[in-house]
């Protein structure tokens, strides 16, 4: 039964994938449709239309499988032995430098996401012992 429900999780992100490249097909858009549907299941999961629990297990499942779909493209690699040298050394320094900024910002931002709720949390409670006392 899990199997199922994340093979229909995955083809609800598919069908966002679908949507966001329509988009940028029917638009002639630069932006990928990849990221145009990025954008419109972060909107519906926002505004609260597609609860999160509908791709939870399924977008859990990508992830876990993320790293075995990116060993193609390293190993590709290896067949431009140009990347490897000055160039490469300077695309590495890049790279490393965009994911330690990657990874500040997003763990600033779910700092901060996190405070939030807990503070929404802590006024939730407060307001219902004091109402409670009363």
């Amino acid at each position: 039964m899990k199997f199922l429900i994340i093979v229909l999780q995955i083809c609800i992100l598919y069908i966002f994938l679908f949507i966001g490249t329509a988009i940028q097909n029917f638009f002639h858009l630069v932006i990928p449709g990849s990221i145009i549907a990025l954008l419109l299941l972060f909107i519906c999961l926002c505004l609260k239309i597609i609860p999160v629990r509908f791709i939870e297990q399924g977008a859990g499942f990508l992830l876990s499988i993320l790293t075995l779909c990116l060993i193609p493209a390293t190993v590709g690699i290896m067949n431009y032995p140009s990347l490897l040298s000055l160039r490469g050394v300077l695309l590495f320094i890049v790279i490393l430098i965009s994911t330690v900024i990657t990874i500040a910002i997003a763990g600033t931002a779910s700092q901060f996401f996190e405070k939030k709720a807990q503070k929404r949390k802590d006024e939730q409670d407060c307001s219902k012992h004091y109402s409670q006392s009363r």
